[in-house]
């Protein structure tokens, strides 16, 4: 019973990270700041939940029950990375900060 509950575990740590992996590459490559705003606004998000989501599911399984404080963190997390995110893009519009020539070129920007 307790190894598929460890392959679901290790499924979830593995997505999150893997996501994680992708915001941390996406702010480190992309260009401008809006695109580097969305790469871990989206999948670091996604990233920190699968792992939040292993943790429920590892301790829920112990017999100890879901945490409170596990449900509160994924809650938290969920509502204030794209609250956050949207006030960083508003300041940024605010201070007209330069786009990179490849954001530029976009067809519903013209």
């Amino acid at each position: 019973m307790h190894s598929w509950i460890e392959a679901l575990v290790a499924l979830f740590l593995l997505l999150g990270s893997l996501f994680a992996l992708v915001g941390a590459i996406g702010l480190y490559r992309l260009p401008d700041f809006f695109m580097r705003l969305h790469g871990p606004t989206k999948s670091t998000t996604l990233g920190v939940g699968g792992m939040v989501i292993a943790s429920l599911i590892y301790f829920g399984s112990r017999g100890e029950g879901i945490s409170l404080h596990e449900l509160l963190i994924t809650l938290f997390l969920f509502i204030t990375a794209p609250v956050s995110a949207h006030m960083l893009a508003k300041a940024a519009l605010q201070q007209k900060l330069r786009l990179s020539d490849k954001t530029r070129g976009r067809p519903w920007q013209q």
